[in-house]
């Protein structure tokens, strides 16, 4: 399991869709309601870590794809 902190997203409009969607399909245990809450916090300024058992390198691309910087925590 890899933790990832989620730090800015850089879009000039960030698809708030698209966002929920990618956190909901590599965060583990994350629902469709969480997804969307965990995005307005992350649009609105706020780091957020999330929980990924997947394989990372399709987890990394997708969050890249979404224009959002991260860290790995762990």
């Amino acid at each position: 399991m890899t933790i990832i902190k989620l730090l800015s997203c850089d879009a000039a409009r960030p698809d708030r869709r698209a966002i929920a969607n990618m956190l909901e399909e590599v965060a583990d245990g994350m629902s469709a309601a969480d997804a969307r809450e965990q995005t307005e916090y992350l649009l609105d300024g706020e780091e957020i870590e999330i929980e990924v058992s997947m394989n990372t390198s399709s987890a990394f691309r997708a969050i890249r794809k979404c224009n959002i910087d991260y860290e790995i925590v762990e």
